[in-house]
């Protein structure tokens, strides 16, 4: 199947009813540049669950895209802790950016945003992955609050694919929450739906 090619609203609401619920996820919170492609990346891998963008890693009440203030744009990613450990999404998130440069606009900052002792698992890897945890930019700091981003940054590349012709049921917050969309996303955005969306 070609990425692009449309399931059918049967096929997405099946997928969807068939999906971990939120009680039974974890949630990790990355800030990796502009979130359109880290959301892509986080919810074509297997064991993933949701994603949604948004901002965080500021102080500011309320932000908005066009009034970012002190946040950043991070993806939040939901995940299976039976399929998929959070080390392995550290693995990823690093894997997608240079730790040792942050960029200068906030808006685009390297950031891992930790839940309440997850400091020590982060550490960790990082302790395993960098001789210099000194070299180390990307900033590391505990999840205080996420703010979701607007409706149109939520599954970009699905909203404009005809693959977004599927959910045409959705409200846009069941389009954000949505675990089909979240794959089909990444799909729009090159990688291979799970066999159940038409993937191989």
């Amino acid at each position: 199947m070609s990425p692009l090619t449309s399931p059918s609203p049967e096929t997405v609401r099946a997928y969807d009813r068939a999906a971990p619920p939120p009680e039974r996820t974890r949630t990790a919170t990355f800030g990796l540049g502009c979130f359109w492609g880290p959301d892509a990346r986080f919810g074509a891998l297997d064991g993933v669950v949701r994603t949604r963008v948004g901002y965080a890693g500021g102080t500011t009440p309320e932000p908005t895209y066009h009034d970012l203030a002190d946040h950043t744009e991070v993806v939040q990613v939901d995940y299976d802790p039976e399929r998929l450990r959070y080390a392995d999404l550290l693995r990823v998130a690093f894997d997608a950016h240079d730790y040792r440069r942050q960029p200068r606009a906030r808006q685009y900052q390297h950031l891992v945003l930790h839940a309440p002792g997850r400091r020590d698992e982060v550490a960790s890897f990082l302790a395993d992955r960098v001789a210099d945890p000194d070299a180390v930019a990307t900033r590391v700091e505990a999840l205080d609050a996420f703010t979701p981003a607007e409706d149109y940054h939520q599954k970009y590349r699905l909203r404009a694919a005809p693959t977004l012709a599927a959910f045409t049921a959705y409200d846009d917050r069941a389009l954000r929450e949505s675990p089909a969309a979240a794959k089909l996303n990444g799909a729009a955005a090159g990688h291979d739906p799970p066999p159940a969306l038409g993937g191989r």
